[in-house]
């Protein structure tokens, strides 16, 4: 009757232990679980149920089909194959390492105060450049600029900026003409210099007060925004720099434990004598 008993619980415990594994595919009496789906998943840092529906269901046909194949695999004696067995030994090397490795990383931390430290000690590594959003509207000529330049003169404030856009969709020669000659943000050194000392010298809002002239011709430009240069706030660059700092302790863990290997190592190589 114990032993009845024993066998009832045993059975119970299997059914419960499948159940909570999830099983989303059976091939030849093989479950494909969840948490099976979810290990092959994790270097990604994604899971199973992060999934949309379409990706859920291409993964697990993935992994029925990996099955079948294992099944061919093996029936055609694939597992007594000697290039198999070679391969086999030199993968579980390569994953012995790459376990270990792992294992170092997750235990490589690194604190706040270690970050903040760094951020500190490197603030100009954090540092946003002076930017400017500009729009500009080139010409061939200095009359034709000077006219569209006199033509703006009549605009302030909103009203300006649109009549800007308007002129570039339609006297623009430049590609960026027909996005009204937006060309976005930028900071120095990204631009021809004639037209870079002129518009970081402007006030946002304003229009050049004369042509400036470049190689491509001349240019009437419209200061859309301006972004003083500043520095990054510690907490926007926290994460970046523990990741950092976590990489950086992770080699040196691997360099130390590969320099002590090798000074307690017998290592023989008339190769690199």
């Amino acid at each position: 009757m114990k032993l009845i008993k024993s066998s009832i619980l045993a059975a119970v415990l299997v059914a419960s232990s499948i159940q909570a594994a999830e099983v989303l595919a059976t091939v030849n009496g093989k479950a494909i679980t969840k948490s099976d789906i979810d290990f092959s998943l994790k270097q990604t840092g994604m899971s199973f149920d992060k999934l949309n529906k379409a990706q859920q269901k291409q993964l697990v046909n993935r992994l029925i089909e990996r099955e079948l194949l294992i099944d061919v695999a093996k029936k055609n004696n694939i597992e007594n194959d000697a290039e198999y067995k070679k391969s086999l030994e030199n993968f579980k090397k390569d994953l012995l390492i790459k376990v270990w490795m792992d294992k170092v990383y997750e235990r490589t931390l690194v604190s706040d105060s270690e970050a903040n430290k760094f951020y500190q000690d490197n603030k100009d590594k954090f540092k946003q450049k002076e930017q400017v959003h500009a729009r500009h509207i080139l010409v061939k000529t200095k009359e034709e600029a000077q006219k569209i330049i006199d033509e703006l003169k009549k605009y302030k404030g909103e009203e300006l900026k649109k009549k800007f856009i308007e002129l570039a969709k339609t006297k623009s020669t430049g590609p960026s003409g027909k996005n009204g000659g937006d060309l976005g943000y930028f900071t120095k050194g990204q631009m021809v210099k004639p037209f870079e000392d002129a518009v970081f010298s402007m006030k946002k809002g304003e229009v050049s007060s004369k042509p400036v002239q470049t190689q491509f011709g001349y240019h009437v430009i419209y200061l859309e925004d301006k972004k003083e240069a500043s520095l990054t706030p510690f907490e926007k660059v926290k994460d970046k720099i523990i990741e950092q700092l976590k990489q950086k302790k992770f080699k040196e863990a691997i360099d130390s434990a590969l320099k002590k290997a090798k000074e307690n190592a017998k290592v023989e190589s008339s190769f690199l004598k």
